[in-house]
């Protein structure tokens, strides 16, 4: 069941009038239908495997309890859900990807192996719920929470259907207190979270969409195109994946508020970055902190050697892009950013922005558009590997790029999907202080013209709506 298909626009209206007129007695009510609800949205997947989700939660709830009840033996339970935890995840994700690289490995020193391979889908959610768990059992034996009491709310903490398939990845120590208190019905909550979830479509449907058809088209075949057009593939991809991703995101917080629980918010204005360090902090923000928090600090973080460091802010990146995938491309999509971030980290520049843009003459905003566009150009390219299905593919792609085609007017240059690109950025632009562009966007607008204004966004996601892609986290 998709945010941007017309079962949830049926599914969530149901959910919304059963929770506030029929389950609203007490908190244990509200938690248990959340928890139904959430477990049959899940099925509506793959209903096979809601089997691994709940071993998943079990696991987690017992060790949990284990750690907190142990005198000698913390260590020992927190290393055993970690490695069932990412064992897990390492066969239904990355099995195949090692699998073939041993092989490949062997065969170019003469061997020739008979080796197999899993036949198995990728369970929906499954690293965004594995990373929830981890958080969760790590922060227990810090000793950052107890450990709940409760299996029905930790197994909505876990499952929240808002958040299961695509994020953000929640932490206990935020969501737990949400799920553990009695909501109470909102009317401007309920509210500001239908401006959000209508932006999150717009976004969605109308902006990643609409970019796909060409983006689809241009990395299908970059051989039948010249470098400038593939210039505007990469362009256009990386306004697919911001729309598409954040769309979801929005949505997702959106859909929370109404029921009176608050996400983590996941994106902050990301295009708006002035070098790839601020770029990281306002992108998939619950990732970037999830390995800051669980991996960078842990390693020693910035304490240590400029070297240590250096290894620390490597390894980080590494394992960001091969969480994204099993595939060699997104271990060098990690690399390439690597590779951004370290001249900031050597001068002592990543942290210069800390702080939304924000220009307030003509040199600063001069300074500020080279800075974005330079920022969003570097992220694009890198987003070649991102994108494209093999490493000789996306290597085919840049050598078709930067030929003399490059100077050439682009074959293909979606006029109307770049003028709705450009109404986007500019209605960004103007909430790029809040929570999400139109949580005050048209607010002072006399009502008569506000309604209108949304009823435009609506007739543009229906006018848009129809082309079946599918949320491109989905598959991480």
């Amino acid at each position: 069941m998709l945010f941007n298909k017309i079962e949830f626009a049926f599914f969530f209206p149901l959910v919304f009038l059963l929770y506030w007129y029929l389950f609203n007695k007490n908190v244990k009510q509200q938690n248990l239908f959340l928890l139904v609800v959430s477990f049959f949205f899940f099925a509506c997947f793959d209903w096979r495997f809601l089997f691994l989700l709940l071993f998943s939660i079990i696991l987690d709830f017992s060790i949990a309890h284990k750690i907190y009840n142990s005198k000698h033996h913390k260590k020992r339970w927190l290393w055993f859900s970690i490695l069932v935890n990412l064992c897990f995840l390492g066969v239904f994700k990355y099995c195949n990807f090692f699998i073939d690289n041993f092989s490949e490995t062997l065969s170019f020193f003469g061997f020739k192996p008979n080796v197999w391979s899993l036949q198995i889908i990728l369970p929906v959610g499954i690293s965004f719920y594995t990373f929830h768990g981890l958080s969760y059992i790590i922060d227990v034996y810090k000793s950052k929470i107890k450990p709940v009491e409760s299996l029905v709310d930790y197994s909505l903490f876990v499952s929240f259907f808002p958040l299961l398939v695509a994020g953000p990845i929640e932490r206990a120590t935020h969501l737990l207190p949400h799920i553990q208190s009695k909501r109470h019905f909102d009317y401007s909550k309920t509210v500001d979270g239908l401006r959000q979830i209508l932006w999150g479509l717009v976004k969605k449907i109308v902006i990643a969409d609409s970019c796909a058809t060409y983006v689809n088209l241009i990395f299908d075949n970059p051989d039948e195109y010249s470098g400038s057009s593939l210039v505007m593939g990469a362009i256009l991809f990386s306004f697919q994946i911001y729309g598409d991703f954040s769309g979801y995101s929005d949505i997702a917080l959106g859909t929370a508020r109404m029921l009176g629980i608050e996400l983590l918010q996941n994106f902050s204005f990301p295009y708006f970055s002035r070098d790839i360090a601020e770029f990281w902090r306002r992108w998939h923000i619950s990732l970037s902190s999830w390995f800051r928090d669980y991996v960078y600090i842990p390693l020693g973080g910035s304490r240590g050697s400029k070297w240590q460091n250096i290894r620390n802010v490597f390894v980080v990146f590494m394992l960001s892009g091969f969480w994204h995938g099993a595939n060699w491309t997104f271990v060098i999509y990690g690399f390439i950013n690597f590779l951004y971030f370290l001249p900031l980290l050597l001068f002592r520049k990543n942290r210069d922005n800390l702080t939304i843009v924000n220009p307030n003459n003509l040199k600063s905003i001069l300074i500020t558009i080279f800075q974005v566009f330079s920022t969003f150009m570097l992220v694009s390219l890198a987003r070649v590997f991102f994108r494209s299905q093999s490493v000789g593919d996306a290597m085919m792609y840049f050598k078709r790029m930067f030929s003399s085609s490059l100077f050439t007017f682009p074959e293909i240059f979606p006029k109307t999907v770049l003028g709705y690109v450009f109404l986007f950025l500019c209605i960004e632009w103007i909430g790029r202080n809040d929570l999400f562009a139109l949580e005050k966007f048209a607010m002072n607008w006399k009502k008569p013209y506000r309604i209108a204004f949304y009823y435009v966004l609506t007739l543009l996601i229906f006018y848009f709506y129809g082309q079946d892609y599918q949320f491109l986290y989905f598959q991480f």
